[in-house]
């Protein structure tokens, strides 16, 4: 796919593997939108690639609709969209002090991992269904899971839920989305030191670097 003057959203694109999305596609020629909360970040990232940033809870729908309608007035309809944006609570099933996991935190990663990865795959594809793009090659969604949903870790267990469900939503998206010409796929990266990551004890951080095979280290 020539992606260059092609609009494109990465959503969780303010920093981490979706600000990284973020500013290669821009250096390919992609019309980049980030969508993100984190406003700061977001709009100085947006900036520096010559992007947009517009502030969304991927899980709201009308949030998302106004968005994309938003991206799609300042750049054209868009034919990408990359799914980054996530949480990762770290917190086992039953704690040491003897307390079950919050059933409001293990939401939330289901909430924002989960349901807004299908919120911004289902919108998004029908943008581009209604606007009657040409070509063999109408867009590209990629998911983005985790190795947590094969191989989930310690104090995992919403995120590995959360990453799970959307590696079983791939193959029936792709398989949904065929017929109008959108490539639909998931990647699954393995422990990477994104903010999100950084913000767990170093303890933690030290933990899940000795637990990766060679080098035995969290990804850069």
């Amino acid at each position: 796919m020539n992606i260059d003057g092609v609009a494109a959203i990465v959503t969780g694109g303010a920093s981490g593997l979706g600000g990284a999305t973020a500013r290669l596609l821009a250096s390919l020629g992609a019309k980049v939108t980030i969508f993100d909360l984190n406003a700061e970040v977001g709009q100085r990232t947006a900036a520096e690639i010559g992007g947009l940033f517009l502030p969304v809870d991927v899980a709201d729908e009308g949030g998302v609709s106004e968005a994309l309608a938003a991206a799609a007035a300042a750049h054209g309809v868009a034919r990408i969209l990359v799914n980054c944006a996530g949480v990762a609570p770290a917190v086992r099933i039953v704690g040491k002090d003897g307390k079950p996991h919050s059933l409001d935190a293990y939401r939330r990663a289901i909430e924002v991992n989960l349901v807004g990865t299908f919120n911004m795959l289902a919108q998004f594809a029908a943008c581009l269904i209604a606007a009657g793009t040409a070509g063999e090659e109408a867009g590209v969604i990629v998911n983005t899971a985790s190795v947590a949903a094969y191989d989930g870790q310690i104090g995992q267990a919403a995120y590995a839920s959360s990453k799970g469900g959307v590696v079983g939503l791939t193959l029936c998206a792709a398989r949904d989305l065929a017929q109008h010409r959108i490539r639909v796929m998931t990647i699954a990266p393995g422990i990477f030191l994104t903010p999100m990551m950084a913000s767990f004890p170093a303890e933690v951080q030290e933990s899940l670097g000795r637990q990766v095979p060679h080098p035995s280290r969290l990804g850069d």
